[in-house]
């Protein structure tokens, strides 16, 4: 038992920094009904700049992670306004290529400024405690609590404020709402500013718990957060959540039992599995077309 509690909290780690990732991925898809497949590669760019900060520059954690959060955020803006916008009335495709484009553009540039994993500094100091024989340490207490706290503030923004209020109604009908004076251009642009940074978020915390960073560290973690987002109901944000939780539970008990190398096998299989007798997710709901 106390083995299996300790793995727990592993998955709980895990867990939080997917489900932060795949809020991003449910967030855009909610409003624009587009998979921003670019959107792991922010967060390997988050990693890279808690590096800059940390390693290069000094900075202690609060002010590597509230620059992270703030450059991510802003690269995500201009992302959408340089590359998305564009392409809105545009068939569906064109979006989804336009975003790998985007993340191997990503993917590159970061390789050409950096050839080779980085190490991210233990800039924060970790302590261990044990309590009935389970291990836990600062870090992990950080990174759980950091991120429901993140989840948390997110979920009160979207049902709370007005904005919150702005982003459910583009969901709901996009065409509408311009005439009712929602500045659609506007909402869409915080949208993609919320959910990068917290992709950036992620990647502060990933660095921590896992400190050799690459350039190609984005692509395999952000198709688990999408797979974390589907499982969930892909446009349902607590949905997103407890997709990650799922996942991140599941890779970590998986390694219990099985040889590592049957993670990624696993993760996919419950994509599969989930497409088949549920494809609109836990507590995502089917969309009814009209014809």
């Amino acid at each position: 038992m106390t083995y299996v509690c300790q793995q727990i909290l592993n998955g709980l780690q895990l867990g939080s920094i997917y489900a932060l990732i795949a809020l991003g991925y449910t967030m855009v898809y909610g409003i624009l009904t587009m998979i921003n497949f670019a959107h792991g590669d922010l967060f390997m760019v988050g990693a890279f700049l808690c590096f800059i900060l940390s390693a290069l520059l000094g900075f202690s954690f609060i002010p590597t992670l509230l620059f992270t959060i703030f450059g991510v955020a802003c690269i995500g803006v201009l992302i959408e306004r340089a590359a998305y916008k564009p392409l809105r009335q545009a068939p569906r495709v064109s979006a989804i290529i336009t975003a790998l484009g985007v993340g191997l553009f990503l993917e590159n540039f970061t390789l050409a400024l950096c050839p080779y994993p980085k190490q991210i500094p233990q800039f924060l100091p970790n302590v261990s405690w044990t309590v009935g024989g389970v291990s836990f340490s600062s870090l992990q207490v950080l990174i759980i609590g950091l991120s429901w706290f993140l989840m948390v503030i997110l979920d009160l923004i979207v049902r709370r404020t007005m904005v919150g209020l702005a982003m459910r109604a583009i969901s709901w009908d996009k065409f509408v709402v311009p005439l009712l004076g929602v500045p659609v251009n506007f909402v869409i642009s915080i949208t993609f500013a919320i959910g990068t940074s917290l992709g950036g978020a992620a990647g502060v915390l990933y660095g921590l718990a896992y400190p050799v960073i690459d350039p190609y560290m984005g692509i395999m973690v952000g198709w688990k957060a999408f797979i974390s987002a589907v499982v969930g109901g892909i446009g349902n944000i607590r949905g997103a959540m407890i997709g990650g939780y799922i996942l991140g539970m599941l890779e970590i008990l998986v390694v219990v039992v099985f040889p590592s190398t049957y993670r990624d096998l696993v993760s996919f299989t419950l994509l599969l599995v989930l497409l088949i007798f549920r494809p609109y997710g836990i507590l995502g709901k089917p969309v009814p077309q009209k014809v």
